[in-house]
């Protein structure tokens, strides 16, 4: 079977080039966020792909639980279910998510910092990080009290670790030559 997000991406850029055409990114975005819960509640897990359940019973439950979901919406829903790619909803969400982010010039960043960052510092950390990365930056914050003190940011695929126990093992590994 494909990867998921390989099944995923037509049509992320399917609703994508739908929603963009139609100036409504932000309501595709909540409502893909709405049937991606939908889809991963447990007792709809363990309906998808349950032979004895058709696609038309898959829709009409999905149709149910998001009945003021908008008619394009439930479409998307219907076509899933009838090619049984209904489990690829997170990822559609996830890619769909992706897409909007780099049209609006925007990166996530995930923020793990030792202590609670009050919100200058926080400001000046996303200040940083816009300047390096040249984009909007949406931060996630965290704290991780294993980090004894600093910061480890992750924005797509790049680290940025300035955080004391990742200096302390760089350093453990520049002496011990590993």
């Amino acid at each position: 079977m494909a990867e998921v997000a390989t099944i995923a991406r037509p049509y992320a850029e399917a609703v994508f080039a739908l929603a963009d055409k139609a100036g409504n990114l932000a309501d595709w975005s909540e409502a893909l966020m709405r049937l991606a819960g939908i889809a991963q509640a447990p007792e709809l897990l363990q309906l998808i792909g349950n032979p004895k359940v058709s696609s038309a019973q898959l829709a009409d439950l999905f149709s149910a639980a998001g009945s003021d979901l908008p008619a394009e919406a439930k479409g998307l829903v219907q076509a899933l279910t009838e090619n049984k790619r209904l489990e690829a909803l997170p990822a559609i969400a996830l890619q769909f998510e992706l897409l909007k982010a780099e049209r609006e010039g925007a990166v996530d960043a995930e923020i793990a910092s030792a202590y609670a960052l009050d919100g200058a510092e926080l400001a000046s950390l996303v200040v940083d990080l816009e300047r390096r990365f040249q984009r909007k930056v949406r931060p996630h914050v965290s704290v991780d009290q294993s980090l004894i003190g600093g910061a480890l940011v992750r924005v797509g695929d790049q680290v940025i670790d300035g955080s004391v126990r990742g200096k302390l093992e760089a350093m453990r590994n520049g002496l011990t030559g590993s």
